[in-house]
């Protein structure tokens, strides 16, 4: 374990957190940040780093007794303290805290007070923070994202193998990487999901998760997959969404407009991290992904998910007719809209029903994401780019 974590710790150097600057100008501006994001993603390792960087900043870990008996009286701790940021790890652990935070906050009346680490999205702790409304600011940490690596020739197809997860990307063999998240989808199973007051068995959400891996990229239908399962609708709309609240899937929506046209009205799904989809699909080596019937929509998943995290300002969905015409990803900016396709062939083609798709929303400009080496255009206005340059560049073709 003591090794294990020193190689950790060196070469996280090399992967600094594009998130780690606009923590510390959160803190500056608010008197509570909210950092959320899945288990084992780095949020504990990042904000140790960053309360390192102010004098006497104190961290409690929620699932540490010896941490959580600071907090017999947490008022008194606050108060005796409440000149220093306090870094709160695992706050969902103990939601009754929150509404202390506010009294807290109004009281001493300046920023960086606290920076509150979670496990649960923001609509999960929703309830417990309606009073911290116009006190605290929410940031989301993600796996590592492919514009946080290294520059070197094989980290690309590694992070996509192995996916963002520290432990899991940092790994030496794909073996390792492989058994680290068949740990962590147990224990996220069996300890996680119950320690977030799901009323659920592992059994269920275990087999739900593992047939949203073999339905990644497709249209969700809760109808089809609760019938498969032995589920109702409701439970399986349930438990997709006790999935996405704890940062382990994604819905994408349908694009709306008001063309005269048959619509898809269902989401896609998606699994956010592919390490975790290529683990509940038993996927172990490069080899074995190359012959999958998931790898298309495996690449099609990470190249998404890299966009949307990057831009959380714009607004994402996916368009698809019932005559077939159909984009991949939407991308808005205000009145401004871009189309993305994603293939996973280093030979792209454009589909013809991906042209009309282009005709019904009048879009100009389309990015088709690709495993390539370097951008070129396949046709006006349409151009063939490697996932992190469409990461880098995305702005630019508004």
């Amino acid at each position: 374990m003591h090794i294990e974590s020193y190689t950790f710790n060196m070469q996280k150097k090399h992967l600094a957190r594009n998130l780690k600057n606009k923590i510390i100008e959160k803190l500056t501006r608010n008197p509570i940040v909210a950092l959320l994001g899945p288990r084992q993603c780095g949020k504990s390792t990042l904000a140790k780093e960053i309360i390192s960087k102010f004098p006497e900043a104190i961290y409690l870990d929620l699932e540490r007794p010896s941490d959580l008996m600071k907090l017999q009286d947490p008022e008194a701790f606050f108060l005796e303290n409440k000149n220093r940021l306090i870094c709160l790890d695992e706050i969902q652990r103990s939601p009754d805290i929150f509404p202390l935070l506010r009294s807290i906050v109004d009281e001493t009346n300046r920023n960086g007070q606290f920076l509150i680490l979670g496990s649960a999205s923001r609509d999960l702790l929703k309830q417990s923070t309606e009073s911290l409304a116009g006190r605290i600011t929410y940031l989301e940490l993600t796996p590592f994202r492919i514009n946080e690596l290294p520059a070197k020739s094989t980290t690309d197809r590694n992070h996509w193998l192995k996916g963002g997860f520290p432990k899991s990307f940092l790994t030496k063999t794909d073996n390792e990487s492989f058994e680290w998240r068949l740990d962590f989808i147990k224990t996220f199973l069996e300890r996680d999901i119950p320690q977030m007051g799901f009323q659920i068995t592992t059994k269920n959400i275990e087999r739900f998760w593992t047939m949203c891996a073999h339905s990644h990229g497709q249209l969700f239908n809760a109808s089809k997959l609760g019938a498969s399962l032995g589920l109702t609708h409701p439970s399986t709309s349930r438990y997709l969404d006790i999935l996405e609240q704890t940062f382990v899937i994604r819905t994408l929506p349908p694009y709306e407009n008001n063309l005269k046209k048959r619509l898809v009205k269902s989401p896609k799904i998606y699994l956010r991290d592919t390490g975790i989809l290529h683990a509940l699909l038993r996927i172990e080596h490069t080899n074995d992904l190359f012959g999958h019937p998931i790898y298309g929509h495996s690449w099609e998943g990470r190249a998404i998910e890299n966009i949307i995290v990057n831009y959380p300002q714009y607004q994402f969905s996916f368009y698809r007719t019932a005559s077939g015409n159909e984009l991949d990803l939407i991308v808005q900016k205000g009145e401004k809209t871009l189309a993305i396709e994603c293939k996973a062939s280093s030979a792209p083609t454009i589909e013809k029903t991906s042209i009309n798709a282009l005709s019904d929303l009048s879009i100009k400009n389309c990015l088709v994401i690709a495993p390539v080496k370097t951008p070129y255009q396949i046709r006006k206005n349409t151009w063939v780019m490697p996932l992190l340059d469409a990461v880098k560049n995305l702005e630019s073709f508004f």
